[in-house]
């Protein structure tokens, strides 16, 4: 298995084109929960053209009920990135830190950020797309492009997911 370097500029230029539209590709989530974590992991898939099919434990969006957790759901996409062995992108964890804290060095465009709300449960995932002027992120649900992570005040802490390359056969 080869492992390869993540597009991070192919996947912000996916999170800016889509980020106030949906992607017909993909079914629209917000409806029922939230579109936020199909959302990056569209945007995941621009910058590595992979998924992983394995079974519950992988990665892949293929229909609306053609999917694993991991591509819809914050928790899931998390514990899919920083445990992935296998095909499909893969990060490693930083934080929690609170939400005006600066990111760590290791934070760069195209890493994903999750929000934990007061219950500690981390319920939202955004597109990380400049640290320039402090983290800077895109998201659905909320439709935002280039938001200042510090606005999103009803967040408790936030966590960060580096992608660190994606591998494939």
């Amino acid at each position: 298995m080869n492992v390869f370097a993540y597009d991070r500029t192919a996947a912000v230029d996916y999170a800016r084109r889509w980020a106030f539209d949906r992607n017909p590709r993909y079914y629209d989530f917000s409806p029922v929960g939230g579109d936020c974590t199909s959302f990056v992991s569209q945007c995941l898939y621009a910058g590595c053209g992979v998924m992983n099919y394995s079974p519950v434990y992988g990665w892949y969006y293929i229909s609306a009920s053609q999917r694993t957790a991991s591509w819809s759901s914050a928790g899931y996409l998390y514990n899919f990135l920083t445990d992935n062995a296998s095909v499909g992108p893969f990060g490693s964890a930083l934080g929690p830190f609170g939400t005006t804290d600066p990111a760590p060095a290791a934070v760069q465009p195209g890493d994903v950020v999750q929000l934990r709300n007061s219950q500690g449960v981390y319920y939202h995932s955004l597109l990380v797309v400049d640290v320039t002027d402090g983290v800077r992120v895109a998201g659905h649900s909320m439709d935002v492009w280039n938001k200042p992570l510090p606005l999103y005040t009803a967040a408790t802490a936030v966590r960060y997911i580096h992608i660190g390359g994606y591998r494939n056969w």
